[in-house]
This record gives C-alpha cells, sequence and structure tokens, in this order.
C-alpha cells in the first residue's frame, strides 16, 4: 500500500492522529496520570519545535491534534513527541518496546482562503466532539462535553487565559468562529457544540461533507482537507520539489527542511551563549579547549536539549561531547542541579531558557 505523503512548508495546519500498537491503550488510565504525561511532552515538543496546538483530544488508545507548524517542521517534531513520550511511558510502566501502532496519520488542512476557515471550523468541532462519536459522552461517567477531561474544549476553550498551556492556540480558534476570548463567547462556544451534539445523537458525531469531501472518509484515507484549488497548490509545491514523481506513490517527507530550521535555532543559542559567557566565536573548537567538566559547555548543552528537536548526537558533535549518552546524562544532571550551586554567569544562563 502506498504510504501517506507528507508536505511540510512554514504555516501548515495539519490533522494528526496516530493509535496504540495494536490498538492497545496508550494511555493506562487516568488515576495513573498518562494523559497528563502526554500533554506535558506535548508541551516539551511545542517549546522545542514552535507547534501551536488549535485543538486536542486524548481517547484512551489514540488521539487526535490540530497543529500549526509556524517552522515547517511536523515530521521533525512529530518524532521527538512520539519517541520521547513512548520512553516516557515505558519507563513510568517498566516496559519496552512499540506503544504506537503504525506511522502517525497527518492530513493537511486548509486555512483562509475563498472560504475563510470552514475547514478548520469542521475540523476544531469534529476533534471536540469525539468522546461523543466514541460513545464516551453522554454516559455515566461523562453526562456531557465539559466533564470529559482530556480535550481542549474542557482545559483550554471553557477557561480563562491562565488556566491554559500557553502553547494552545485558544484565541485563534475562537477567531475563526467570529468569537472573542471572554466569558461570554466561551459559554457560546460550548452551547453549540452541547446543541450540535444534541442535534446529531442519531448520527455520528463530527461527520461533515463540504464540497463533496466526506471529513470522515478524508481523515481515514485521505491526505488533505481542503477545497480543490487547496489541492492543486499542494501538488504544485510536490512537483516543484519532486519533478517527475506522482505523490500517492512516495513518502514525501522534507525532513531535511526541519533539520535545518532547527540547526538554525542552534546556531543562534550557541551565538548568543557565546556573547554571554565571553567565549571565542562559537567554532566547534571553542568548545573542545573546554576542560571536560565545563560548566558552560553543559549549559549551552541543556539549552539545545530544550529548545530544539535536534539528536544528542548532533549536540555530542557540535560541543565537542564524548557522546549522546554523554550529552543525556550531564543534561539531566544540570536540570536537577540546585541554583544556588551555580555560577552567577550560568545561573543567568539557565534563567534565560527556561
Amino acid at each position: 500500500m502506498p504510504r501517506q505523503v507528507r508536505i511540510e512548508y512554514e504555516g501548515a495546519f495539519y490533522h494528526v492522529m496516530a493509535r496504540g500498537n495494536r490498538r492497545n491503550r496508550i494511555f493506562a488510565s487516568p488515576e495513573v496520570g498518562d494523559e497528563e504525561l502526554f500533554l506535558k511532552t506535548l508541551g516539551d515538543c511545542c517549546e522545542r519545535t514552535g507547534f501551536r496546538v488549535w485543538a486536542w483530544v486524548l481517547m484512551r488508545n489514540h488521539y487526535h491534534l490540530l497543529v500549526e507548524t509556524p517552522r515547517g517542521n511536523l515530521v521533525d517534531g512529530m518524532g521527538w513527541l512520539q519517541n520521547t513520550y513512548t520512553r516516557r511511558f515505558n519507563t513510568r510502566h517498566r516496559e519496552w518496546g512499540r506503544l504506537f501502532g503504525d506511522r502517525y496519520k497527518s492530513v493537511l488542512v486548509e486555512s483562509g482562503g475563498n472560504g475563510g476557515d470552514l475547514y478548520l471550523r469542521t475540523l476544531l468541532d469534529y476533534i471536540h466532539l469525539n468522546p461523543v462519536r466514541a460513545g464516551l459522552v453522554p454516559s455515566k461517567t461523562y453526562e456531557g462535553l465539559l466533564d470529559y477531561p482530556w480535550s481542549s474544549l474542557t482545559k483550554g476553550y471553557a477557561v480563562g487565559p491562565k488556566a491554559r498551556e500557553p502553547w494552545m492556540a485558544v484565541d485563534e480558534g475562537f477567531a475563526v468562529f467570529q468569537c472573542s476570548d471572554r466569558a461570554a463567547d466561551r459559554r457560546h462556544f460550548v452551547k453549540r457544540l452541547e446543541e450540535r451534539m444534541n442535534a446529531e445523537a442519531r448520527q455520528k458525531c463530527g461527520l461533515s461533507e463540504i464540497e463533496g469531501q466526506t471529513l470522515q472518509s478524508t481523515l481515514r484515507k485521505g491526505w488533505y482537507w481542503g477545497c480543490e484549488s487547496f489541492k492543486e497548490a499542494l501538488l504544485d509545491r510536490l512537483a516543484k520539489e519532486r519533478e517527475g514523481i506522482l505523490p500517492v506513490a512516495k513518502d514525501f517527507r522534507s525532513s531535511g527542511q526541519a533539520r535545518d530550521h532547527a540547526i538554525r535555532d542552534a546556531e543562534s543559542i550557541i551565538t548568543g551563549a557565546v556573547r554571554h559567557f565571553g567565549m571565542g566565536d562559537g567554532q566547534r573548537s571553542d568548545f573542545a579547549d573546554l576542560p571536560r567538566g565545563d560548566g558552560r559547555r553543559v549549559a549551552v548543552a541543556w539549552a539545545l536539549s530544550r529548545k530544539t528537536s535536534l539528536r544528542q548526537s548532533w549536540i555530542a558533535e557540535r560541543l565537542s561531547m564524548r557522546s549522546a549518552g554523554n550529552v543525556s546524562e550531564q543534561v539531566r544532571r544540570f536540570a536537577l542541579r540546585p541554583e544556588k550551586e551555580l555560577p552567577k554567569e550560568i545561573r543567568l544562563w539557565k534563567a534565560l531558557h527556561s
């Protein structure tokens, strides 16, 4: 079977979905806190990659995200997210091996254009109504939409700005519905979804059709959710990058672009470190000349690990550290070290990148 097309560009929107291996749970139970662990990992991912999450829902054995990628780095970021959550999940539960099944599904989503943000609005509703479609709402456990705790409706659109995570693009989500981030509009947003839920009680929730395109079918089998001109623009983009290759038959992952973005961000951090610590000009030799346990090198490695999605092997090579394992261990120790034990210049650097 042909693999799903991957197209990356700055400002792209995607519906992303991934299931557990063999449809097993990726969240053991709410009591264990796996949902919170995933959201923490998602937040870490957004900090490293610049992802903006417009909507999300966690559904026992799978999740849905509506993600905006200002840097055009979906593949890089999603690889980090799923690999990191898998490691954290396995460590917590003393397990090993794959947590997710086949590669995550991503569907490009049209925004703006002649139809306004019709496609974004439809997808936002689809994600927030997913617990209804799965039969979790209404139920004895979750009577209404706001009773289901693991969605951006409950933890984003229904609460004030101070109660939300900074990586959630709630303001922008409200804007596509011509709403503002105020209490009255938040109540209206929830009420509208509840009315739609009740109106579709005898159907599968979230089903929509625009220009002959059914959302449910698109999210399962398609690669874009938008009008015909949006599709043609995407195909033109592919043709320019991969002239003569049919996009439906290959995996077009522009991971080189994502890597270039990450390296650019990393070099910017290194340049800032050179100025902050009064080092040479930031060349590899400058770090190689530092003593083995020099705190400045570890501080830079910590910032690169925190703010970029580059592999630790790249950090080890760039900063003249022995190995990826050494980077991991040194960064872990640095993060746990009490602030009062750090030299002033390193303490200030850490504060700048926290």
